[in-house]
């Protein structure tokens, strides 16, 4: 149904003349009369009489009116509902433990009033091709990025590099050290069972093995979490690297050890990514915002792989 000659009914309805409804909606009579036609013809009733007066709603045409109304305030409603700013924000943060949570849960306490819709997909792929689709706003992940939009219109700006540590239980060898360097890990047995061939984590973590030498196993099944943090506890063998701003929580007793690795300290290099053409004015807030509180780290004694 042609919205504009619903639109034309109500305002002659209203108006009780054509020429009236015309100059309200700055057409000119014969469109208005052209379009209630129409009208007519589509719902196969009449909808006015024309009488010395002007335009008298017919039977058919008083049962349509409140109708015309509803559709028209759908109309609105429907336009509002993408209209920028007045949808949620839509996120994708990898998981709702790791850094970029912790990011986004930061810049709302800065923002309360803004609506956020917070999305965790398994990968980079599935994030870009989501952005692509327009089913997410933006996405934290670790990808190559440069100046500029991509050929897909796809934006990034790298936004926190987040210092990795050692995660260990009380029995470890290095469980008393106040830091160690990556080579110091060298001969160590880090396990990270979540690690996925493929992914932007598990190609990081493949490069920093390579680096310095690190043995990462990623054998037996992903539990979650907690089940890791359980065996890591037990044990005076096995250790696994975790990221800073990683939000964990053990029990008292297990006692776990969360040790700095410095010279040079590995960072994660999360970026934000989106769509260069989206208007969402929070988007705008969010990179604003990210910008000005990302802490400075020193140019040297850092290490990122190659590709970031």
């Amino acid at each position: 149904m042609d919205l504009d000659a619903v639109r034309t009914f109500v305002a002659v309805a209203d108006a009780g003349r054509f020429q009236d409804a015309a100059d309200r909606l700055a057409v000119t009579q014969q469109a208005v009369s052209k379009r209630v036609a129409a009208l007519e013809k589509d719902l196969g009733a009449r909808l006015f009489t024309r009488t010395p007066r002007g335009a008298r709603l017919t039977i058919d045409g008083q049962a349509f009116l409140p109708h015309a109304r509803d559709l028209l305030r759908a109309a609105e409603r429907a336009a509002a509902s993408v209209h920028p700013g007045s949808r949620a924000l839509r996120v994708d943060v990898i998981g709702r433990r790791l850094a970029p949570a912790e990011l986004l849960r930061a810049f709302h306490r800065a923002h309360p009033g803004v609506e956020l819709d917070v999305v965790t997909l398994f990968d980079a792929d599935a994030a870009l091709e989501a952005l692509r689709s327009g089913t997410i706003d933006a996405s934290f992940r670790a990808v190559p990025h440069a100046q500029g939009p991509s050929a897909d219109g796809i934006e990034s700006v790298r936004v926190y590099d987040e210092p990795v540590q050692l995660l260990t239980g009380p029995d470890h060898a290095l469980a008393t050290a106040r830091s160690v360097t990556p080579d110091r890990l060298a001969g160590h047995r880090i396990w990270m069972p979540g690690l996925v061939t493929g992914t932007e984590w598990g190609t990081y973590y493949d490069d920093l093995a390579a680096s310095f030498g690190l043995t990462i196993e990623v054998t037996g099944p992903d539990f979650g979490t907690d089940p890791l943090l359980d065996t890591i506890a037990d044990s005076p063998g096995l250790a696994t690297l975790v990221g800073e701003l990683t939000r964990l929580v053990w029990p008292s007793g297990q006692d776990l050890r969360r040790i700095p690795v410095h010279g040079p300290t590995p960072v994660y290099p999360h970026s934000l990514i989106w769509r260069a053409d989206n208007a969402h004015p929070v988007l705008d807030a969010l990179r604003s915002h990210l910008h000005r509180t990302r802490p400075d780290l020193p140019d040297t004694g850092t290490w990122t792989p190659n590709w970031a």
